[in-house]
């Protein structure tokens, strides 16, 4: 029997039935091939508002947590959430692969369609959003952006609002916009609590979203023996390969 392949999903702190909530959405994408566990981060970026400063405080302990998952026998590993926390450093840390979230939506997106409608959290994510888009060389395929009017904190108690905001301008990207794919950079919204099949039925068209894809991505990349490549990332001279 062969040895299923181990993506580590790394997760910071977050009030217990948060934590649970993304943990159990997570560990589904587990199958026959691919095993998914949990890596504590000691961190978090569940906050009212980022900006850049919270993402470069959080770095250390992701890097760390990036280390243990290679040090526990992970095969690859993906961060919690579509600011892709701390994933350029990761690279140049460890030898297993890495996967942003952000990265992997909108790559596969890519091949799904060319015009993508962006949904995100506030105003205070969407700057830090355009700033992850930016970097990845993906501006020109946004056709649009929406925000569902919530800070990450405040979604649960404004449940039903968030969703009914979040599929409002979804449709009003695809029809006004011609979105042809939905990205939701911001999990909480989807998948964490809309299922993205049904939302995707409901809009006509793909919507990629931030766990599962990248999950199922970072375990190809893992079974091809794909890694990233060392004149891209040098390796750290602080973090020397074990």
């Amino acid at each position: 029997m062969s040895r299923k392949t181990r993506v580590a999903f790394l997760i910071g702190d977050y009030p217990d039935e948060e934590l649970k909530r993304r943990a159990d959405v997570a560990l589904s994408y587990s199958n026959d091939a691919v095993e998914v566990g949990l890596v504590p981060v000691a961190t978090t970026a569940y906050n009212r508002g980022n900006s850049p400063a919270e993402l470069q405080l959080v770095a250390p302990a992701f890097v760390d947590a990036f280390r243990r998952a290679e040090a526990e026998g992970y095969d690859a590993a993906v961060p919690l959430g579509t600011l892709d926390l701390a994933v350029d450093a990761a690279r140049s840390c460890v030898d297993i692969p890495v996967i942003g979230p952000a990265e992997a939506m909108l790559h596969i997106a890519c091949m799904l369609g060319q015009r993508f409608g962006v949904l995100v959290y506030s105003h205070t994510s969407l700057v830090l959003c355009r700033r992850i888009v930016r970097q990845y060389a993906m501006t020109d395929r946004i056709v649009g952006w929406k925000v569902s009017g919530f800070h990450l904190p405040d979604i649960i108690a404004n449940r039903d609002a968030c969703l009914k905001n979040f599929v409002q301008h979804a449709r009003e990207l695809v029809e006004a916009n011609d979105a042809e794919v939905i990205l939701p950079m911001g999990i909480t919204q989807c998948p964490v609590h809309i299922n993205p099949d049904w939302l995707a039925d409901q809009l006509g068209v793909p919507v990629v979203e931030g766990i599962g894809a990248p999950i199922r991505l970072a375990a190809m990349f893992a079974d091809l023996k794909l890694r990233h490549s060392r004149k891209h990332w040098p390796r750290s001279p602080l973090f020397p390969a074990a």
